[in-house]
């Protein structure tokens, strides 16, 4: 994936002009946990959403396996904040939603889908409905919806945001288990630093508006990772203080 001198501009000429991204310019590799984190309105969204096709640059480029992105994939798949799962649909049935625009077979689909149910632990709840699950059942749900498909890249845009602590933390171990097992690149938006550090192969810190890239943190700790372990804490500090210095500009 490369993002190539990207700026974004919301309005017209005639009109005022908001500029949320400035050349922006990023390179991601295939199977990469990458995370945008910067404070709101930094423009995080914004370029999870160009880079996924559903809105277009004011200038710049960008190529997802050389071809330039210029509307949604199948092969990329987003999942937003507040799920998006169908509430007349069963678990299985909202899991084998995107199978059946691809066209699979009936037979074929059923088989994918308890397979990701099982792999986000929630076979016994297949034929639960929206509604009788929490809020975290429900992102496992759109996670396993995703993951069925086989989608080459996931984006997803503060997903965990409107769950409580724990279950945050038990999302982020979810999917970070998830990544393990099978090795999708994934552009993860989000403003909390230890959700950062726990999660990505290399940290984006986004600056405040305009939107660009102020450094790009590696996180070399192994999975699965503690989040009291001294390199995690280190990281994390770094982290701090790339933001302290930003106040101070």
């Amino acid at each position: 994936m490369e993002v190539n001198s990207v700026t974004k501009v919301y309005g017209n000429k005639k009109g005022p002009q908001f500029k949320a991204l400035n050349n922006v310019n990023l390179n991601v590799q295939k199977g990469e946990f990458i995370c945008l984190l910067g404070p709101s309105g930094c423009g995080k969204s914004t370029l999870l959403n160009l880079i996924a096709g559903f809105d277009k640059p004011s200038s710049g480029n960008i190529f997802i396996n050389g071809k330039q992105v210029i509307e949604p994939s199948i092969d990329y798949i987003t999942i937003f904040q507040n799920y998006g799962l169908l509430p007349w649909r069963t678990v299985k049935k909202n899991v084998e939603l995107g199978l059946e625009s691809k066209k699979i077979d009936k037979e074929t689909r059923s088989k994918i889908a308890d397979e990701y149910i099982e792999l986000v632990g929630l076979s016994k709840f297949s034929k639960n409905h929206p509604s009788e699950l929490s809020g975290g059942m429900q992102q496992r749900v759109a996670i396993a919806r995703a993951l069925a498909v086989d989608p080459e890249i996931i984006f997803m845009d503060e997903p965990f945001g409107a769950l409580d602590a724990m279950t945050r933390m038990s999302m982020q171990n979810e999917i970070s288990n998830i990544w393990q097992k099978k090795k999708k690149t994934i552009i993860f938006v989000t403003h909390d630093i230890d959700e950062a550090v726990f999660l990505a192969d290399r940290i984006v810190i986004m600056t405040s508006s305009p939107g660009k890239i102020k450094s790009i943190i590696d996180v070399p700790i192994p999975r699965k990772r503690n989040r009291n372990n001294h390199q995690f804490l280190e990281i994390r500090d770094k982290v701090f203080t790339e933001f302290k210095l930003e106040e101070k500009l």
